[in-house]
């Protein structure tokens, strides 16, 4: 579903990915493991569009993505990759519902739709009687799985995670990472995986250890 072929990616004259390979089936959970520095998020980012790799291809269920630009680009991105990263970025204006709903809405996707989903993912979390709760009125736990369920709204093809449970106690990280299983086991949702968690690189499909930007 994902190939990435001959990845680099410099800042200056410091190289962070030499040369990565990586590929992804759907319905795989993968979780990448290595040391800071390794080269681990930049990887995450180029596989998300949210940076350009200076050499290499980035293929999602056939398309080059990164040959796109602009308009192209975004639509691309807010139908096909959802992201969800150590911090929630909810917006504390919002409501938990509205915070669900805002990538269904730069889709165009009607306000009633947009609605039935954001409360099916809403049920699926147990968050139900949270729609109304704005961010400050939630748990840390509640407000990383609200994140979790906006990256779902439009049925991403892959949902990239950037140390999803690392601001979370135990318990909730454990919660957070078996609603990924059921992900995976009840609808094929494919995910990729920054992570020190142990506990959720031993859960993994498979594990990836990146070193001074190489996978090994």
């Amino acid at each position: 579903m994902l190939k990435a072929t001959g990845i680099k990616k410099a800042y200056g004259n410091l190289p962070i990915l030499k040369g990565v390979d990586f590929e992804v089936e759907k319905g795989e959970i993968v979780s990448i493991i290595g040391a800071s520095g390794a080269g681990k998020s930049t990887l995450l980012h180029i596989l998300g569009t949210l940076d350009k790799p200076d050499e290499g291809a980035v293929i999602l269920n056939g398309t080059k993505i990164n040959q796109l630009n602009g308009e192209l680009l975004s639509v691309f991105r807010n139908k096909n990759i959802g992201f969800v990263f150590q911090f929630h970025h909810l917006l504390p204006e919002f409501t938990a519902m509205e915070n669900i709903c805002i990538p269904a809405f730069i889709a165009k996707v009607s306000k009633k739709q947009a609605e039935i989903r954001a409360m099916e993912l809403l049920e699926l979390l147990g968050l139900r009687d949270r729609a109304d709760h704005k961010p400050n009125q939630l748990s840390g736990g509640e407000q990383q799985r609200i994140a979790v369920a906006r990256a779902l709204i439009n049925n991403p093809a892959i949902i990239l995670a950037d140390e999803p449970s690392g601001n979370l106690d135990s318990a909730n990280a454990n919660s957070l990472h078996e609603f990924f299983i059921t992900l995976r086991d009840n609808f094929k949702q494919t995910f990729v995986i920054v992570t020190h968690n142990e506990n959720l690189a031993k859960i993994s499909d498979r594990v990836v250890t990146m070193k001074d930007g190489l996978i090994i």
